[in-house]
């Protein structure tokens, strides 16, 4: 790769906003959960706030089992998107430099889910 392919590939660590507008919104603000386990999630937390009255100590376990169920499935899916995104850069010497310009926006859209700081800070 030449130095001119490499530097249409870089992108600066404070993305401006043309950078952003390449990147799909849906990308951006993807859930970290299927929309099904979010709402299933959500209607256990709600019954499990419900029955605090009646058994404060049961509550409690269930939310500590709730937030650790929840916290390996996004942990998983991290990892699956993780895979998906090494092996389109990885396919060896014949990528493109579209490819990876695409690549790398995917990588963006997944460090923006990971650390929404910098999203507060614009």
């Amino acid at each position: 790769m030449t130095t001119t392919q490499q530097q249409a590939i870089i992108v600066p660590a404070e993305a401006s906003d043309a950078d952003r507008d390449s990147t799909p919104t849906e990308e951006l603000h993807a859930s970290y959960l299927p929309e099904q386990d979010s709402t299933q999630a959500s209607e256990r937390w709600q019954r499990i706030q419900g029955e605090f009255v009646d058994d404060p100590r049961k509550s409690v376990g269930e939310a500590h089992e709730l937030v650790g169920e929840l916290m390996q499935r996004i942990v998983d899916s991290f990892a699956n998107e993780r895979r998906e995104l090494e092996k389109q850069w990885s396919k060896g010497g014949d990528v493109s430099t579209e490819d990876l310009r695409v690549c790398l926006q995917r990588y963006r859209a997944f460090f923006s889910r990971l650390l929404p700081l910098g999203e507060r800070a614009s």
